[in-house]
């Protein structure tokens, strides 16, 4: 296949298909180094927010999708029956999990080929990752396939290995002798359907050769040299895969996510190889999965630049870091919704069930999620905002899912009705006087003037105080003589500086 600028492929000598790519870590890089969980993992991961499709087959139906009632959405959300991932520790366990396969593969010893097993890698309600093994002898006794939400009993928490690990946990859910799985049809909560787990070229190249963790990895697919490059090498399937999904582009992908590679030197350069466990995402495929502000470091700004941006008449969509402290959460509306399922689009009562407003939605079936939708006052040394608090954002600033809340309220007001709006919760109050750090996003709703509110997509514990450079009198910079909003337009326009180039090189 003709190179086009972007990419290069060639064959292995040893009948194993192997695809050699570039991917620049400069243009694109994931946010920061970590990001840490609930837990304290220290590497950074991404949930994917969309929703998983059950296959069809099924063995275990759960109840109908939930009623466009409140209290149906609440008591269907908790799913109180199965183990959570949190809780999975080492020995034989009696308990039921239900989780979403991600990702499923055989396991062989690397000299001789001789199948070990099927290892897959499962991820609960929560987002927690864990990783499955089903031993050779039972292999293909039972029906996996990817991105299905299944209900398992009985297994053994197995320690996870030291070598090549794909997920934090410390225990692998081992099918034992008396393990069961079945499909769950209508899954009563909501799984996210991957997660991943990025390193940038720094932690690649301080874990060399290590043979640790496995890590997930996403660049720009380069030919020359631009800033920090690694030589991405895949081998049999996952160069095969490649090679299949390069094809069927009517354009030459130039972004490309691969999972689980191992960092090594070869021919004293550092680069990444694919496992049996690697899988490949480009373009579409990534948009689908990431947000847009995780695989780009937003720029920090003051509320005075970030209103100043939005004011200037260029301006387009970004992402930017603000620091800022919480005056007030703001009260006399819903601080939460019941969303969809599958787009996360706002939910309304049908005459049996719940209705998606969202025409491009696919779902045809809508399971009722609730989903943070809070207002709150913010202000730092240059201005005051009001941001509004969306999704998982909210678990971020408060510890606890809007689900939770809620139900914690009805639980605890058992006279109230299913329409009753739920006041707002002490957990978001007790956030009052706190100085977070907040990943902003510039909508287009925001650039058009309908709105003063600016949406956050996430919320980080606070690591330091803003950078000395930045103003507080005039909102510029004190070393270059920026006026208010020049850093925030520079930094858009540093995302969009690659693709300019890609364009106008035709």
């Amino acid at each position: 296949m003709e190179s086009t600028g972007k990419s290069s492929i060639s064959t292995d000598r040893k009948n194993s298909e192997k695809t050699k790519t570039v991917a620049s870590s400069a243009s694109v890089k994931p946010n920061g180094s970590s990001i840490s969980t609930d837990r304290n993992i220290s590497e950074k991961t991404v949930v994917s927010s969309a929703s998983v499709k059950p296959n069809g087959k099924t063995a275990v139906s759960y109840a109908n999708p939930m009623n466009p009632d409140a209290a149906t959405a609440l008591s269907s959300a908790r799913g109180d029956q199965a183990m959570l991932f949190r809780d999975v520790s080492h020995g034989p366990r009696e308990a039921d999990l239900m989780f979403c396969l991600i990702h499923f593969w055989e396991a062989r010893n690397p000299n001789t080929k001789t199948l070990i097993g099927q290892e897959m890698l499962l991820i609960d309600q929560e987002g927690t990752v864990i990783q499955g093994f089903v031993p050779a002898g039972r292999v293909g006794t039972f029906d996996l396939v990817a991105g299905s939400v299944y209900n398992l009993s009985k297994f053994f928490g197995s320690r996870s290995k030291d070598q090549y690990r794909v997920a934090d946990h410390v225990a692998t859910v081992s099918f034992s002798w008396n393990t069961s799985l079945a499909v769950v049809e209508n899954p009563p909560v909501l799984i996210p359907e991957d997660r991943f787990r990025f390193h940038n070229y720094e932690e690649f190249k301080a874990n060399c050769d290590s043979r640790g963790d496995l890590y997930d990895y996403i660049g720009h697919m380069k030919l020359v040299n631009d800033g920090p490059v690694m030589k991405l090498y895949l081998w049999d399937k996952a160069a095969a895969d490649f090679c299949q999904k390069f094809k069927s582009y009517g354009n030459t992908p130039s972004i490309l996510l691969v999972t689980t590679v191992n960092p090594k030197h070869l021919g004293g350069t550092l680069a990444l190889t694919s496992m049996s466990s690697s899988r490949l995402n480009s373009n579409s495929d990534i948009a689908n999965r990431i947000a847009a502000e995780v695989v780009t470091k937003p720029e920090s700004v003051t509320l005075e630049e970030l209103f100043s941006y939005i004011k200037q008449g260029s301006s387009k969509v970004a992402w930017f870091e603000c620091m800022a402290t919480i005056d007030d959460v703001v009260q006399g509306s819903a601080w939460y919704y019941i969303s969809c399922g599958g787009c996360n689009s706002k939910a309304v009562k049908g005459p049996t069930s719940l209705i998606c407003n969202n025409t491009k939605c696919v779902k045809t079936e809508v399971t009722g999620v609730l989903q943070y939708l809070t207002k709150i006052s913010v202000y730092d040394k240059t201005e005051q905002a009001v941001f509004v608090i969306h999704g998982d954002a909210g678990k971020e600033l408060t510890g606890k899912h809007a689900s939770e809340l809620v139900a914690n309220y009805f639980e605890a007001n058992d006279g109230v009705g299913a329409d009753h709006c739920v006041p707002v919760p002490q957990a978001l109050l007790d956030t009052i006087g706190q100085t977070r750090k907040f990943i902003v996003k510039v909508s287009d709703h925001s650039l058009t003037g309908k709105t003063q509110t600016i949406t956050i997509t996430k919320i980080l514990p606070p690591e330091a105080p803003l950078p000395s450079t930045v103003g507080v009198g005039s909102g510029s910079s004190g070393s270059s003589g920026d006026t208010a909003g020049d850093k925030a337009r520079k930094a858009a326009e540093i995302l969009e500086a690659d693709e300019a180039k890609r364009s106008k090189s035709g």
